[in-house]
């Protein structure tokens, strides 16, 4: 980070001041040299800009304060030029060229590595000229690295948005080629709108984020960061946007030559998503491989991803390959809840259904099944739990009604036989409804054999007494 601000910064602040025209190299004949007293009738001008006021409108009245001025601009020593210019501004707090003078002290401190002091810089001008657009874009560079939570995340993002409202109105600085001008702006839109992205997505606005991703990605596709994060933006939206498997295929075939721990720790979330979504991760490789080469997610990229197979998919296929009574109560639990989901599956409803009704011969005989009593609301009535699953979580897929109301019904969580007839049932949220239920009698306790004289001795003892 340290390096590409550098280069930043430098960029923002000195553009202006190497076009061949430094008081401190060769001054016009219009402008005496440091140390001598403008002639009679002429303003000693500085080099710079204010506000995008032109150069030629920025005259120093004062020799002194234009001295001065020249004297830190010609400071060799980055830290020395840095505390210069900001002295200068002490000096002479209303100078016309007093922004022009703190983005000096910006770059300085930036080529003396000293961060705090580029910040602190940038959010002086900010203090005087709140959307300068170039102390704004260093200090929402910086603002990004401090993001941890949604408050930082919602402070960094309001900076950076208004980075992106001001910077269409930011005019070509004089100097300055419309090239490198062009390449200025769409390096501060690229800061603005990261940034705002990475602020959003730590406020879970995930919309936003993916918005503000869009926009820093067309101007650097191959950013790890931004590609990274916009794939989380889209699988975390809800509902899930698979398109963020292309960004995130990007942004691993990234690392995995720039950054590979990254690559490491960013994989088995990727991999468990696309397989969820996907059934299977089998041509992953191949599609980091073609993100690699791309700029931008295909078109047809989600059409190309075939959907995982759903339960109730897999519930007609078990339907389709096998025989309905080789599958167990679960099973016909869900082929009856997908009843409603496709064509396919009200066709293995309606097969599993028959099934049923054939085995209790149209309602003239009963099932006899295991059972887990979940409540008791009367005499008459059992809401018990039939397939494993609802057994485990004590949740009741069956309404019983008595034929005879119980005299003592089973006690709650107990297992039980149930005897009865599964007349109907609702596929969501699904219920099986049982009649004519009934609860198998208990068998009589064995009898332990008496010992052999038992009853002879207890009738002596009767007789003796």
């Amino acid at each position: 980070m340290k390096r590409v601000l550098v280069t930043f910064v430098l960029a923002l602040t000195t553009a202006a001041w190497g076009q061949g025209s430094s008081p401190s190299q060769q001054p016009p004949a219009s402008q005496p040299a440091a140390g001598q007293q403008p002639a009679a009738g002429q303003q000693p001008a500085a080099t710079g800009q204010q506000a995008n006021v032109p150069t030629s409108q920025k005259v120093i009245k004062d020799p002194a304060e234009y001295n001065a001025y020249i004297t830190a601009l010609n400071t060799t020593d980055p830290a020395a030029k840095g505390a210069a210019m900001e002295a200068f501004v002490a000096q002479y707090p209303q100078s016309i060229v007093k922004i022009d003078a703190l983005e000096q002290a910006m770059g300085a401190y930036q080529q003396a590595n000293n961060q705090q002091k580029v910040e602190q810089i940038a959010r002086q001008i900010l203090t005087i000229e709140p959307n300068n657009v170039r102390a704004l874009a260093i200090v929402v560079f910086l603002e990004r690295g401090q993001i941890k939570d949604a408050a930082t995340g919602a402070k960094a993002r309001s900076d950076a948005e208004r980075g992106l409202q001001e910077l269409p109105n930011w005019k070509n600085p004089d100097g300055v080629s419309a090239a490198d001008y062009e390449k200025m702006k769409n390096q501060m839109a690229n800061i603005f709108a990261g940034t705002a992205a990475f602020g959003a997505l730590q406020q879970k606005d995930y919309a936003s984020a993916a918005k503000y991703y869009e926009q820093a990605l067309k101007i650097d596709p191959n950013d790890l960061g931004n590609n990274y994060q916009m794939a989380i933006a889209l699988l975390e939206s809800n509902p899930s946007n698979p398109l963020g498997f292309w960004y995130g295929a990007k942004a691993l075939s990234i690392a995995q030559k720039q950054n590979p721990q990254a690559f490491q720790a960013w994989s088995p979330y990727f991999l468990s998503r696309y397989k969820k979504y996907h059934g299977n991760t089998d041509d992953w490789n191949q599609r980091m491989a073609t993100a690699a080469n791309e700029t931008a997610p295909p078109p047809n990229f989600v059409a190309s991803i075939p959907l995982a197979p759903t339960p109730c998919d897999l519930a007609a296929q078990a339907v389709q390959q096998n025989d309905p009574a080789q599958l167990s109560f679960s099973d016909y639990e869900l082929v009856l809840s997908c009843r409603d989901k496709t064509p396919a599956n009200k066709d293995a409803a309606d097969k599993v259904w028959a099934f049923i009704q054939s085995k209790e011969k149209n309602g003239e005989a009963k099932l006899k099944m295991p059972v887990k009593v979940v409540a008791a609301p009367d005499a008459s009535t059992l809401d018990v739990a039939v397939s494993d699953d609802n057994q485990a979580a004590n949740k009741a897929d069956m309404r019983v009604t008595m034929e005879k109301p119980m005299t003592k019904p089973p006690a709650v969580g107990t297992m039980t036989d149930i005897i009865g007839v599964i007349s109907e049932y609702t596929p969501d949220p699904f219920m099986f409804t049982m009649t004519k239920g009934d609860l198998p009698a208990a068998k009589p306790a064995a009898r332990t054999p008496a010992k052999k004289g038992a009853a002879k001795k207890g009738t002596k003892k009767k007789a003796s007494q």
